[in-house]
C-alpha cells in the first residue's frame, strides 16, 4: 500500500464519522419536531375540546334564561329591566340556535302587544328598548291604579246605597212625617235625629226629637248634606275667635268644636232656640269653651317645648326662675320675652298667638294661687278665653 492510499484511508473515515453525526443530529432534530407537533396537536384539540364545553355550557344556561319567557305568567310579573335582558340574550344567540330564534320572536310579539314597541326598530340599542318599556309600564300602572280606584268608589258607592236603603226602610214613618228625601240619609246626624224621633213615646220626647230634625234639615238646607268644609269652619272661627289658627284644626276635637258653634251660630240666625235640655246659647258656650280649652292646651305643649320639662334643667333653674318671674308674672315684659322665645322655637304666629291669648288669661302665679284659698279656686271655673270671646257678639249669638 502507497503512502498516498493511507492519508485517502484516513479522510474517508473521518468523512464517513462525520456523517454518521450529522445523521444523527438529524433525526434527533426530526424527532423532536415530531414530538412538538403531536403536543401542539394535543393542546389544540384540548383547547377545542374546553371551548366546546365552555360553548355547550353557555348554551345550556341561555336556553335555561329564556324558557320562562314562553310563559304569560312571567310577561304578567317582568320588569322592563328583565324584559331588556332576556332581550340582549336572544340578540347574541338568535343566529345560533334555535331556542333563542324563537324566544327573539315571543319577545319581539309580547312587546309590540304590549308596550307598542317594535323590536326591529331597536336593534342592539337596548338601553332604548328598557326605557320604553319603563315609560309605558309606568303609565299602564298608573291606568290600572286609576281602574282600580274606579272600582274601589264603586263598591263603596254600591254599599252606602244599600245602607241608604236600609235606613229607608227602618225609618219609612219618620221619613214620611218630615218629607225627608232618601239621599238625606246619608248625612249621620239627620239620620239619628230621625232614629231618635221614631224611638220617641212621650209627646216630650217627640217634640224634642222632631226639633232636632227640623234644625238639622236646617243645616242640611246652609251646609249641604255632607255639611261645612275644614276651609269654611276655619274662616269663620279665626273671625270669632282670637288665637285660633291653622295648626289648631289638625286637631279632631277643635274641628269638631268649630262646627257646634258653626251649627249653633246658623241655628240662632235661623230662629231656633234649641230643645228642652239645652239651649242654642248654652251649645254655643260649650264649643267656645272647648275652642278655648284646644287653643290652651295646645300653647302649653308649645310652651314646654321650648322652655323644658327636663327634671335637671328645673333643678339648676326651679328657685331661681321662681322668685323671678313671682315679681313679673304677668307682665307685658314677660309676654314680650315669651313670645320671642316661641318664636326662636320655630313656632308658628297661630301657635304664638294661642299660647299668648291662654298666658294672658292667667294673671295670677301659680305660687299665690295655692295659697289664695277656697275663693281663689272658684275664680278658675270661669270660662277660659271669656275675655277674648266677649267681642262675639258681633258675629256670634246675641247676648
Amino acid at each position: 500500500m502507497s503512502e498516498s492510499d493511507g492519508i485517502d484511508d484516513v479522510l474517508d473515515n473521518g468523512l464517513r464519522q462525520s456523517l454518521m453525526i450529522a445523521a444523527r443530529v438529524g433525526e434527533t432534530l426530526a424527532r423532536r419536531r415530531q414530538e412538538s407537533l403531536r403536543e401542539r396537536e394535543h393542546q389544540d384539540i384540548q383547547a377545542a375540546h374546553e371551548a366546546h364545553a365552555r360553548y355547550a355550557a353557555e348554551r345550556a344556561q341561555m336556553q335555561a334564561a329564556l324558557a320562562p319567557i314562553h310563559d304569560g305568567k312571567w310577561w304578567q310579573q317582568a320588569q322592563p329591566a328583565d324584559i331588556t335582558n332576556a332581550y340582549i340574550l336572544t340578540e347574541a344567540w338568535k343566529d345560533h340556535d334555535p331556542a333563542a330564534l324563537a324566544a327573539a320572536d315571543r319577545i319581539r310579539h309580547e312587546v309590540s302587544t304590549r308596550y307598542g314597541i317594535d323590536t326591529h326598530d331597536v336593534g342592539a340599542d337596548a338601553a332604548y328598548l328598557h326605557s320604553g318599556i319603563e315609560t309605558v309600564a309606568a303609565e299602564l300602572a298608573r291606568l290600572n291604579a286609576a281602574r282600580e280606584h274606579e272600582k274601589a268608589m264603586a263598591l263603596i258607592a254600591a254599599a252606602q246605597a244599600e245602607e241608604l236603603r236600609a235606613r229607608a226602610q227602618r225609618l219609612a214613618t219618620v221619613m214620611e212625617k218630615h218629607q225627608i228625601p232618601v239621599e238625606y240619609l246619608s248625612n249621620e246626624a239627620l239620620a239619628a235625629a230621625l232614629q231618635q224621633s221614631q224611638d220617641a213615646k212621650t209627646p216630650e220626647a217627640i217634640e224634642a226629637a222632631d226639633v232636632t230634625v227640623k234644625e238639622r234639615l236646617y243645616l242640611i238646607g246652609k251646609d249641604g248634606i255632607n255639611g261645612p268644609t275644614i276651609d269654611q269652619l276655619r274662616d269663620e272661627t279665626t273671625a270669632i275667635v282670637n288665637g285660633a289658627g291653622d295648626d289648631h284644626f289638625k286637631d279632631p276635637a277643635f274641628v269638631e268644636a268649630a262646627q257646634e258653634l258653626h251649627e249653633a251660630k246658623l241655628l240662632a240666625e235661623g230662629g231656633f232656640t234649641g230643645t228642652g235640655q239645652e239651649s242654642l246659647e248654652q251649645r254655643y258656650e260649650r264649643a267656645e269653651k272647648e275652642l278655648f280649652a284646644r287653643i290652651e292646651g295646645l300653647g302649653r305643649e308649645i310652651e314646654d317645648r321650648v322652655i323644658g320639662n327636663d327634671s335637671d334643667r328645673l333643678k339648676g333653674q326651679g328657685l331661681k326662675a321662681e322668685a323671678a318671674s313671682a315679681t313679673d308674672y304677668g307682665s307685658a315684659e314677660r309676654h314680650e320675652a315669651f313670645a320671642e322665645s316661641l318664636k326662636d322655637s320655630g313656632a308658628t304666629e297661630t301657635q304664638i298667638r294661642g299660647r299668648l291669648t291662654a298666658a294672658r288669661s292667667e294673671g295670677t302665679h301659680p305660687s299665690a294661687a295655692l295659697t289664695a284659698g277656697k275663693g281663689a279656686a272658684k275664680a278658675r271655673k270661669t270660662r277660659p278665653g271669656k275675655s277674648v270671646g266677649a267681642e262675639r257678639g258681633k258675629s256670634g249669638l246675641s247676648r
